[in-house]
């Protein structure tokens, strides 16, 4: 593995860029403002599945296709920025169904509902591909006793807790603003819409983006 200072410029490196503000931290704090704490929570641990997805391309070379082929690239941008569209107008299209007693049943259906989401949309993210691509070798060491796309791999799983210890916090300060809103049946209708109109916005951004 690199060593010690590598590892911590890694790590202070990767800390910095979790921890602004970006599409996936927005993701979850929509999930969670539309469908509460729970969801949210089932969403952040979406995205973090759907990560090692990236993190497994990386560690194959699979990852590389995005650059080799451009059209794939623009492809799979363009499936998951409609994924995110369709699921901002559906969230914005139920937000003025009564919430019968979001306990039990309905918030584990909506829980369940934003985890296999969640899942999709990090798949369907090739910008999360590309970023490992660019990211991880600048801090692998092809002279260590481990092999490369062990490195990859260990690299890879560091950057996406990391990156999830991020969309933890974000679902949490939204948890707390919902809750603050949970006694006015008209502040969830729009605290729905408003994570609906998030997931629209990403959707948009990430077709319209160039790269």
């Amino acid at each position: 593995m690199p060593s010690t200072e590598i590892l911590l410029a890694f790590l202070a490196t990767t800390a910095i860029f979790a921890y602004m503000p970006g599409p996936a931290m927005l993701y979850a704090a929509a999930q969670t403002l539309a469908r509460g704490r729970f969801a949210g929570l089932m969403a952040a641990l979406g995205i973090h599945l759907g990560g090692y997805v990236h993190v497994l391309a990386a560690a194959a070379g699979l990852s590389v296709l995005f650059h080799a082929v451009p059209p794939l690239y623009l492809a799979v941008k363009i499936a998951g920025a409609l994924y995110l569209v369709w699921l901002g107008f559906t969230l914005i299209r139920n937000a003025g169904k009564p919430a019968q007693g979001e306990e039990t049943a309905a918030r584990t259906s909506s829980a369940r509902k934003a985890f296999l989401e969640s899942i999709t949309v990090e798949v369907l993210n090739p910008k999360t591909a590309v970023f490992f691509l660019a990211f991880l070798p600048q801090f692998v060491d092809p002279g260590a006793a481990f092999p490369v796309w062990v490195q990859f791999l260990i690299l890879g799983t560091a950057v996406n807790a990391i990156f999830s210890s991020a969309d933890l916090a974000c679902v949490l300060f939204a948890a707390s603003l919902r809750s603050r809103l949970a006694r006015s049946g008209r502040a969830q209708k729009l605290a729905r819409r408003t994570g609906g109109a998030i997931l629209i916005g990403l959707g948009a951004h990430l077709a319209l983006q160039r790269g």
